[in-house]
């Protein structure tokens, strides 16, 4: 419940928190040539790998598939692809999405054995009338168009599943710089086209058959080619009831900087979220003219940010410092 009190303190957090770090990057003036921004330490190499594909020819939606698979493809990152962190019930269970400039998007989820979903839906989006397929059909669809079955769950998350079982008290694990569930980018091109994606293996120790935010369209990511993109970490609950990226990229379309379009929002998720103070959301945007901005409930969120040959891991500024 919304009590007066719970009230003046989010007023209270609010009103103590600036732009910091991003205060320093380009809020008022459009940025040229090719824009790239990820989610956590891994969308450092992320980031450089999607510049390739770009400088390489690729178009910007191969940037946002390519950039993520490479973090997708590593075993030793617990949160996406092989190696994910797996449910209760010990399985590796994938979501991801993608959008490109044309408003064409792709999704799967509880996807098993298959590293790269978002590659899967990149095929769902391109080869089928659908959006989202999930579960068994998003397996069988996968192997139909030339995937390949792999074993997802390596000794090292099996080890770390075995321990948080023993360990499990009903909590989830802190989702912060250590322990975080997703890798989203949202990208543009130097003729000024978006793109974005969004890959996960979910909440760790989630219940089985449970989906989150990443794959679904408005809530994990959303790309508006004329207005702007982003996409969400976190706890994917409050993400999807606020409706979180497309809302981001609404308030771009009425003026809002990106900055201030992603604080927005994780302060309505604060007044809407009854547990606010214990999870952890945090966004990425980007508008039409390569403009950056990045905000959470908590601190720890970090994100890469690659423009003008520089690409640097940033610290976003948060509701609770």
């Amino acid at each position: 419940m919304n009590t007066r009190r719970r009230f003046l303190t989010l007023s209270a957090l609010g009103s103590c928190t600036g732009f910091g770090t991003l205060k320093s990057l380009a809020q008022t003036k459009p940025v040229k040539g090719p824009v790239i921004l990820s989610t956590w330490r891994t969308g450092i190499r992320a980031n450089d790998y999607a510049f390739e594909v770009l400088q390489s020819g690729g178009s910007v939606l191969d940037c946002v598939e390519k950039g993520v698979n490479m973090i997708e493809n590593d075993p030793n990152v617990g949160t996406v692809g092989i190696g994910g962190f797996p449910d209760e019930e010990g399985h590796v269970t994938l979501d991801a999405c993608i959008m490109d400039s044309r408003q064409r998007c792709g999704s799967v989820a509880f996807l098993q054995h298959i590293k790269n979903p978002v590659s899967v839906a990149r095929k769902v989006m391109e080869d089928t009338k659908h959006v989202m397929l999930v579960g068994e059909g998003a397996l069988n669809f996968a192997l139909k168009h030339g995937f390949k079955k792999e074993i997802l769950l390596t000794e090292k998350s099996l080890a770390d599943w075995r321990k948080r079982k023993a360990e499990q008290d009903g909590k989830l694990p802190e989702i912060n710089v250590e322990n975080h569930d997703t890798i989203g980018m949202v990208a543009r091109d130097a003729e000024g086209n978006l793109s974005g994606s969004c890959t996960t293996s979910g909440a760790g120790m989630k219940i089985h058959g449970r989906v989150g935010d990443s794959p679904i369209i408005g809530a994990g990511l959303y790309v508006d080619n004329d207005i702007g993109a982003a996409c969400a970490t976190g706890w994917g609950e409050a993400v999807i009831e606020n409706a979180g990226s497309a809302m981001v990229v609404e308030l771009i379309r009425h003026g809002r900087s990106p900055q201030d379009a992603c604080q927005e929002i994780v302060k309505r998720i604060a007044r809407k979220f009854e547990d606010w103070e214990s999870i952890q959301v945090g966004f990425i945007a980007m508008d039409k003219a390569g403009r950056a901005g990045a905000y959470a409930i908590q601190k720890g969120f970090t994100y890469a940010h690659h423009a003008n040959g520089q690409n640097r891991e940033i610290k976003s500024d948060s509701l609770i410092s």
